[in-house]
Formats: structure tokens, sequence, C-alpha cells
């Protein structure tokens, strides 16, 4: 059986991969817990996805350390532009000094 993981948005910066594993084991077995730094998000990994989903509707929405939690089905990476010029453009404008 394959594991669930599951987006954590809303973390304080200060929240560790350690404490989003302390929240998350008393669903069932988390099989990894990671907090992007200066983020504000992370991803959680558990082994059974019906553990996953009821720790989902239990915490989405309450408070962990004094900011709402966001618990969501991670989406893929989104795709960043490669080779000629992405978005921006000519620029100027603004004030200038000599």
């Amino acid at each position: 059986m394959q594991g669930k993981k599951l987006f954590v948005g809303n973390l304080k910066y200060s929240v560790t991969s350690e404490d989003l594993e302390e929240l998350f084991s008393p669903f069932g077995e988390v099989i990894e817990a990671k907090v992007i730094e200066g983020r504000g998000f992370g991803f959680i990994e558990m082994s059974d996805p019906t553990e996953a989903e009821k720790a989902k509707e239990d915490l989405n929405g309450t408070d962990f350390s004094g900011r709402t939690l966001n618990i969501d089905e991670p989406h893929p990476p989104r795709s960043r532009a490669r080779g000629g010029r992405s978005g921006g453009g000519g620029g100027g404008g603004g004030y200038q000094r000599y």
C-alpha cells in the first residue's frame, strides 16, 4: 500500500519538520515530514491514505503555533520557462539620478 502526501501551508517560519511530524503522528505512521525553510509551508507523507485523510479533515483550519493551518493535496511544481525572454521586458520610466 502506498502512502499519501499532503501539503501543509501557513506555517510559522519557526516550525520544524519535527514539529510537523509530532502534529500528525497521532493520526498514524508518518513516513516523512519536511518543512521548507523560510517559505511557511511543508509536506507530510503518511503510510496510510485513510489516516492522512483523517488528519487533513481534523487539522485543516485549526490553530498551530498561532497560525491557521491550510492542509490540502499537493500540486505538482510549476514549470519555469526556459530559454528566450520570459516576462519582464522594457522597464525604464523611473526616476534617474545623474
